[in-house]
């Protein structure tokens, strides 16, 4: 039986992408309070709550495609040990990356959403006060 670096690879493998997705989803949801809040017009308690749910999913589907990309090919050599934690490394920060600017998006198109429908609520708040 070949010893392979597998295990070491997984014990590598494992603290950095669950690293990098907690600094990444703190520092997101963190400034994301700031477009909830916009979004829902102060509407603190409605903003918090829907921040943390997004928060909630953004773990889940990080976490998941890390565990979902773990498996690693037969690990013998120490360079194809650092050549394999790379490549995963390097994809799920990819991917993160990619979850992060889509989330932006999402935060963008809801503030831009809730400012259309802003002059409509001031057009009839006008008519009732005429």
């Amino acid at each position: 039986m070949t010893a392979t670096h597998n295990l070491t690879a997984y014990a590598i493998y494992l603290p950095i992408v669950l690293t990098l997705t907690v600094i990444v989803s703190e520092l997101l949801f963190r400034n994301a309070k700031v477009f909830m809040m916009d979004i829902f017009h102060q509407k603190s308690d409605i903003a918090l709550a829907t921040n943390s749910l997004f928060k909630i999913g953004f773990y889940l589907l990080n976490v998941g495609f890390a565990l979902l990309i773990i498996e690693f090919n037969q690990l013998i050599t120490g360079e194809s040990l650092v050549v394999g934690l790379s490549k995963k490394i390097g994809g799920f920060s990819i991917y993160l990356g990619l979850m992060l600017l889509f989330n932006l998006l999402l935060f963008m198109k809801g503030r831009k959403k809730s400012h259309e429908k802003e002059p409509i609520n001031n057009l009839n708040d006008e008519k009732s006060n005429i």
